[in-house]
């Protein structure tokens, strides 16, 4: 049976878990060829057959975008294996929180290494394809940009994670004055709080500090923002979600 995504081909990037694997489910159910990328490959091996066995493609990718050589090749053996790149969701990151006096240096390397870097990598690599993509019969290709609620409100204890996420929001919409004339939609969306992976990074000390925050706090789920991701590129050509922020129910922040 023919869904929006038939015959095409998406790229997850941070995808063996969180909002990114559920991304992957979803994009594949909706016809999507999908290519999981991530460090963890025993995970993306387990995603690719749960895939499978709902009656979709997937290919699993270790790489660590980080090292542009690896996210180069990332995105060559997507096209490789499928014919070509129709989506592109940069979705891996991390968020390493606390003061910036006390913050280790090293946290504030990998959040730009991974959130900006990687991102950038990735995004550099897949424009030729996508472009091409979008001069074919669906006219029309996407790259989805996952920021964070902190990309547009700084928050003490998150000046780094913050800068990273402003630097995503700025870079989506200038690559989206750029090629949005040739059929190439570029999306930022920008979770709130959500219930994933990504607060175990976090070191003990300062999420001990936060947990009252947090404590009778509604937190969104990774299944949410793959929901609106695919809202997102499936919508007709003619329709661009430029920016989507998401909050959960009675948000706080």
């Amino acid at each position: 049976m023919s869904t929006a995504l038939t015959g095409t081909t998406a790229l997850v990037t941070g995808a063996s878990g969180g909002i990114g694997a559920a991304t992957a489910l979803s994009l594949a159910a909706q016809g999507a060829n999908v290519a999981l990328a991530a460090r963890r490959k025993d995970r993306l091996d387990e995603l690719v057959e749960r895939i499978k066995a709902d009656g979709g493609t997937a290919l699993a990718i270790e790489t660590d975008i980080t090292d542009r050589t690896q996210a180069t090749a990332m995105i060559e053996q997507t096209v490789a294996a499928f014919g070509g790149l129709d989506t592109l969701v940069n979705n891996a990151g991390i968020m390493l929180l606390g003061p910036a006096e006390s913050a280790p240096i090293e946290e504030w390397d990998r959040m730009i290494a991974l959130n900006v870097q990687g991102l950038l990598y990735a995004t550099h690599a897949a424009l030729p394809h996508l472009l091409a993509a979008a001069e074919g019969p669906r006219a029309t290709a996407d790259i989805v940009n996952i920021s964070s609620l902190a990309g547009r409100v700084p928050i003490a204890g998150s000046a780094v994670y913050s800068l990273t996420k402003h630097g995503v929001g700025a870079f989506t919409e200038a690559l989206r004055q750029e090629v949005t004339g040739r059929h190439v939609r570029v999306s930022l969306i920008e979770p709130g709080p959500v219930a994933t992976e990504l607060f175990t990074n976090i070191r003990p000390e300062i999420l001990e500090a936060s947990k009252d925050a947090y404590a009778n706090a509604t937190l969104l789920h990774a299944e949410d923002i793959a929901d609106t991701i695919t809202y997102v590129v499936t919508r007709p050509a003619r329709v661009v979600m430029s920016e989507l922020l998401v909050r959960p129910d009675a948000s706080q922040w």
